[in-house]
């Protein structure tokens, strides 16, 4: 099977009228050739579709957007939606039997969000000509994952996720992991983001690809598997956001050959939409890219990440220093819990406050 697996879509207050015109040629122009002659089109939806209902309680933006989102997708060639992410479920359970209505409206199927956590463990399997692939999409916890007793979006646990891809490639002939999930805008994984994609190569995931990051990061091969730590934003066009906002790099799998394809693509904020890199674009992008994979072999990509943690600090001494005093404040604390649960704020953590066993003395 060919499938073409998509970053991150949301509409935003740029793009929303030409969604809700379903003006699928402004929005994507050639890069809607990306979709052609596949057998499945992956995006994932950064958002929920409807009217609204009540924000759910956060840091960060609530993402809403047009229902005819979800036919616009269609007209694309999507066919799988990927809903396991820290948005759609931002407008609580109204948003999210809107998005759903409107996903059956348009005919497109999708994976990663349940009534509670066991029922957001289900996968998406397509068969097409005696070949199986299975679909696992999870997400890091911030804010819109399952719980025991309420519906959300399937969590990556470290224990049942690896569970899960190791049933499901005893069962089918290939298994695509994706992960929501890393801190946004490094172009490096964290040491433990990295661990994480090893694991669930070496337990059956023949392809991991990160979203979530906003920043194309890197890709090395590990067991035969194809691990990509992020590819970016493919249609997510907000002014005033780095550089790194407004690339991508779209995949294409080949699960015949075991092969991928990487194919750049920009977004144009003025012109409201993206296209296809090309010529001296297109060689900056992939060059960048090709400079980061060749770090993950060197070791030099520890120094990347570390760099970007050193950029980051201050935040996280901030919170550190005001949560739980006396003069705290209610969302002193929360903006501490927050960086408690969510996997991506602990990664900066560590490295800030290594433990003494990671200082002391080796032989």
């Amino acid at each position: 099977m060919k499938i073409m697996l998509g970053g991150d879509i949301c509409p935003t207050e740029i793009t929303a009228p030409l969604f809700e015109k379903q003006d699928v040629d402004t929005l994507f122009t050639d890069a809607a050739e990306i979709f052609k002659g596949n057998d499945i089109n992956f995006i994932n939806l950064e958002c929920a579709l409807g009217h609204g209902g009540n924000k759910i309680k956060k840091f960060g933006p609530n993402l809403l957007a047009p229902v005819e989102t979800a036919e616009v997708l269609k007209k694309l060639g999507v066919n799988l939606v990927g809903i396991s992410n820290n948005h759609f479920f931002d407008y609580g359970k109204p948003a999210a039997k809107e998005s759903f209505e409107a996903f059956e409206r348009a005919g497109l199927d999708t994976v990663g969000f349940g009534q509670n956590y066991e029922d957001s463990r289900k996968n998406y399997v397509v068969e097409k000509n005696g070949e199986t692939v299975c679909f696992i999409a999870v997400c890091e916890h911030e804010y819109t994952y399952a719980l025991p007793d309420r519906m959300g979006c399937r969590p990556f646990d470290p224990f049942d996720t690896i569970w899960d891809i190791r049933e499901a490639k005893a069962k089918y002939d290939k298994v695509i992991v994706i992960y929501h999930g890393g801190k946004e805008y490094s172009a490096y994984p964290s040491p433990r983001v990295r661990h994480a994609f090893h694991a669930m190569a070496k337990n059956g995931a023949d392809i991991v690809v990160g979203q979530h990051s906003h920043c194309i990061c890197c890709y090395e091969e590990v067991n035969g598997s194809h691990l990509i730590y992020g590819q970016g934003n493919f249609h997510f066009v907000w002014t005033g956001r780095p550089d790194c906002w407004y690339t991508a790099l779209e995949v294409i799998y080949d699960t015949e050959n075991n092969s991928v394809e990487f194919i750049p693509t920009v977004q144009d904020a003025e012109k409201k939409g993206i296209k296809l890199a090309k010529g001296e674009e297109k060689d900056t992008i992939l060059k960048a890219f090709e400079e980061r994979n060749q770090s993950l072999l060197d070791g030099s990509w520890i120094e990347g990440w570390r760099a970007f943690v050193e950029d980051e600090k201050w935040y996280y001494l901030e919170a550190i220093e005001k949560a739980c005093t006396k003069d705290a404040t209610e969302r002193d604390n929360r903006v501490f819990g927050h960086y408690l649960d969510c996997e991506a704020h602990t990664d900066v953590w560590r490295e800030l406050f290594p433990s003494d066993n990671l200082t002391n003395e080796r032989d």
